[in-house]
């Protein structure tokens, strides 16, 4: 089954109330309700932290910040609103896994590392901006805890640098295939790069963290084999934030997680196959070998004699000749089947 995170990231708005509102969004019942089925919920939700001493340089961090979406008058202060402290992490946290989530942090810095004190990620995500940060890499493949990676910025040699850091530790990695433009344009997208990582890395779960607008996208991943699909979510694609807009808001969250385990049931195997399901249909529509005209009783049945009409429980045209030849033991109206017992 497809691993769905549901990536708050910075869209709790620096309120911990907003993060939790989402989680209550992404933990209600999925319902099929063509065929009345109850689907299994998003599996996770992922949070950000990041140490704003090690986040830009010191002229960045102070610039004037005046976009629409500013919550400070500097973007470094724009970055403080938005950071929540530990604590608040641990209390989104509990939440989630009351509600049955799993919870995921993105890490931005090693000194991040000192919120493990109060409580253990299920797993810990790596931003793609990041892959080359290989001493952030070290100290968190050296938790042990379950990675996640983004190729978002990377080619196959930072993935490659990066995967054999972590492999000096543990191979509980996943490798998300991204592209890191917000909203990623749809001709940028290439998917195909899932199919190359699972054959290129098949030691490794391979998944697709989605920046494009709406679920096609996402769901297209998951029939290529994508295990992993993680989506920024919110409230409200109206909301103040720069992710906000390239986010799913409630509806897209319910449909994106509906459709994929929908999709997840129509996969199948790869065989071809007469499905119980289509037999009432079969039998219906199928066509059988009828007369053409009306026959008397004794005539022997030739070819041009018949044709094929529904329903389909009589004999097929592939089965003719059990037919040809034959002579009625009693006579049929234009039009009729002609079933095994109408001969002699």
């Amino acid at each position: 089954m497809t691993y769905i995170i549901g990536e708050i990231g910075q869209n709790h708005n620096g309120s911990v109330d907003i993060a939790k509102l989402l989680i209550d969004v992404v933990t209600r019942p999925v319902i099929d309700k063509l065929f009345n089925n109850s689907l299994p919920i998003m599996d996770a939700v992922k949070l950000t932290k990041r140490d704003l001493d090690y986040e830009l340089s010191s002229s960045q961090m102070n610039r004037i910040y005046d976009s629409p979406n500013s919550f400070g008058t500097t973007y470094g202060k724009h970055r403080k609103f938005l950071e929540l402290d530990d604590y608040q992490h641990y209390d989104i946290y509990q939440y989630a896994k009351q509600k049955g989530l799993d919870f995921v942090e993105t890490l931005c810095a090693p000194s991040c590392l000192k919120m493990l004190k109060l409580f253990k990620p299920d797993k810990l995500k790596v931003a793609s901006r990041d892959l080359t940060n290989l001493p952030l890499l070290e100290a968190l493949a050296e938790t042990e805890i379950p990675l996640i990676i983004s190729t978002g910025m990377a080619g196959e040699k930072d993935l490659n640098e990066a995967l054999n850091v972590i492999g000096n530790y543990h191979d509980n990695v996943s490798i998300l295939h991204c592209v890191s433009q917000y909203p990623t344009e749809y001709h940028n997208v290439n998917l195909k790069t899932i199919t190359y990582l699972k054959k290129k890395y098949p030691n490794y779960t391979i998944g697709y963290s989605d920046h494009t607008i709406g679920v096609a996208t996402p769901l297209a991943a998951v029939a290529m084999g994508a295990e992993i699909i993680e989506k920024h979510i919110t409230l409200d694609r109206q909301m103040k934030g720069t992710d906000q807009s390239g986010s799913l808001a409630v509806d897209g969250i319910y449909r994106m997680v509906r459709d994929i385990r929908n999709l997840e049931q129509s996969i199948g195997e790869e065989k071809l196959v007469v499905e119980e399901a289509v037999s009432e249909a079969r039998l219906k529509l199928e066509r059988s070998i009828a007369t053409k005209t009306e026959l008397a009783k004794g005539h022997m049945i030739r070819e041009e004699d018949v044709h094929l009409l529904s329903p389909g429980d009589g004999v097929k045209w592939v089965d003719r000749n059990l037919l040809i030849g034959k002579k009625l033991k009693s006579e049929l109206p234009k039009n009729e089947l002609i079933y095994l017992d109408n001969i002699e």
